[in-house]
């Protein structure tokens, strides 16, 4: 529940609510403290009324209290006052004739005045029992004076206390609330500025926030700004992405918008023929275009970690190298393919890298081999890499532009049919979604092209 609380709630009751405990417990410890005190007060001055009330029936030889005494005794604590004395012997000497009982097992020693709650007439009590000794010709001996006394005057003063202790808990609770929502309020004004600012900025600027901020915000402000710098790296990209593929397909799509509209008014069947020919190669090239396109894409947004799995690298690229080398075998190319190296599993997403041998394969049918010609490719296995290579003998890629091939839509030459510069541009993002590189480099004649995977 907590989770789907704001931030100011989240603060406000992570607060308020040890405050609260820690003077509950406050409020009761008080509240124990002043009920014993209020006991403590209230048997002291039972004790006396014993001692009062057992002076003034030995000064008056037995009889019965006044009743002026008896009312000053009940003004003065709130409460009436009973009570009984018994002589030596256990002989009834003046009082009430039915004192509350002594709890059992209950020892009366000489001098010690003893306490205890019972009931009387139906009514809680308390009661002191005190035994004296009466150095008195009437009363010689040992004295037992008991007086005891409802409690609802003490009833009366724990229910005061415990309101005390509830406004005052209450007080202080609403007193502690009023300042902490007023003390987040004005904490969290930046973290709301903060997030005003943000949201008055429009959908396309994504400038990083310069304003002052506290401390405590300074590492969401500088995640925020590079969430920015790469939101605004990643528009640019798209944008030049699509200002290139739109450029890339004008080219093709009026080539067959003329060539179609030639092809209407060929004068003659050959003549027509021939301009559906063309038609039909500019078509597949505006669809390996659009396919590469698709491809690249598709490559940019794979989520890997939900798609990598073990993959037989050697067989997967044995699989696709196997049909290429067949239609090759016909132009008399010789294609190989070697394993270098312990061969192990590979954790790799297994259509990213079927896409990229097919690319590696398309660029060195295109642009590298001939016939008598020679495609070597190889999968080395290191400790920790694994190594693609595909070594050709063609005529080479020139050393300042084996950087470049790696772009998106460039190409060596301006020949289009021969394709549209997305091969590379895909063989280099595959490597990358992978934690790897792709480069182009020449050994002794033609070029090599190398993946490598740390894995």
């Amino acid at each position: 529940m907590l989770r789907r609380l704001s931030l100011r709630a989240r603060l406000f009751l992570l607060l308020i609510l040890p405050l609260v405990a820690v003077a509950a417990a406050a409020s009761f410890a008080r509240y124990q403290a002043a009920h014993r005190m209020s006991e403590e007060l209230y048997d002291n001055t039972l004790l006396a009324v014993a001692l009062t009330i057992s002076r003034d029936v030995v000064i008056s030889e037995g009889d019965v209290l006044t009743e002026q005494l008896l009312d000053e005794l009940t003004t003065a604590l709130g409460d009436p006052v009973y009570y009984r004395i018994t002589g030596p012997g256990g002989s009834f000497v003046t009082g009430y004739s039915d004192p509350p009982d002594l709890p059992d097992g209950a020892v009366i020693a000489g001098g010690e005045p003893v306490f205890f709650d019972s009931i009387s007439l139906d009514r809680p009590v308390r009661a002191v029992v005190l035994r004296e000794f009466i150095s008195e010709p009437q009363f010689g001996g040992w004295v037992t004076v008991e007086v005891w006394q409802t409690v609802s005057q003490r009833i009366a003063l724990s229910r005061e206390l415990v309101t005390q202790s509830v406004l005052l808990l209450g007080s202080v609770i609403l007193t502690a609330a009023l300042i902490l929502w007023f003390g987040i309020q004005l904490g969290l004004k930046p973290l709301l500025d903060l997030r005003d600012a943000i949201g008055e900025r429009s959908a396309d600027d994504l400038r990083p926030i310069r304003r002052w901020t506290p401390p405590e915000l300074g590492p969401l402000v500088q995640t925020t700004n590079s969430l920015f710098d790469r939101l605004a790296q990643a528009f640019a990209l798209r944008d030049g992405f699509i200002s290139d593929a739109a450029h890339q397909m004008r080219n093709p799509v009026a080539a067959i918008q003329s060539q179609a509209e030639a092809a209407i008014s060929a004068p003659t069947e050959a003549e027509l023929r021939a301009r559906v020919i063309d038609l039909a190669e500019s078509a597949r090239a505006t669809s390996r275009l659009t396919s590469q396109l698709l491809s690249l894409e598709r490559v940019r947004g794979r989520s890997l970690k939900a798609l990598m799995q073990p993959v037989d690298l050697p067989a997967l690229i044995r699989n696709r190298i196997r049909p290429f080398a067949e239609i090759q075998l016909r132009r008399d190319v010789d294609v190989a393919f070697s394993v270098l190296g312990t061969p192990r599993m590979i954790d790799c997403d297994p259509v990213l890298v079927e896409e990229m041998v097919a690319n590696l394969l398309d660029n060195a049918a295109k642009y590298a081999l001939h016939p008598g010609g020679h495609l070597d490719v190889s999968v080395a296995f290191q400790p920790r890499s694994v190594n693609i290579r595909f070594a050709d003998d063609g005529p080479g890629v020139p050393p300042e532009l084996r950087e470049r091939i790696f772009d998106r839509f460039f190409r060596l030459d301006e020949d289009q049919s021969r394709g549209c510069g997305l091969g590379l541009a895909i063989v280099s993002d595959v490597a990358r979604a992978h934690d790897g590189t792709a480069r182009c480099f020449s050994e002794r004649s033609g070029a090599v092209f190398e993946v490598t995977f740390d894995r």
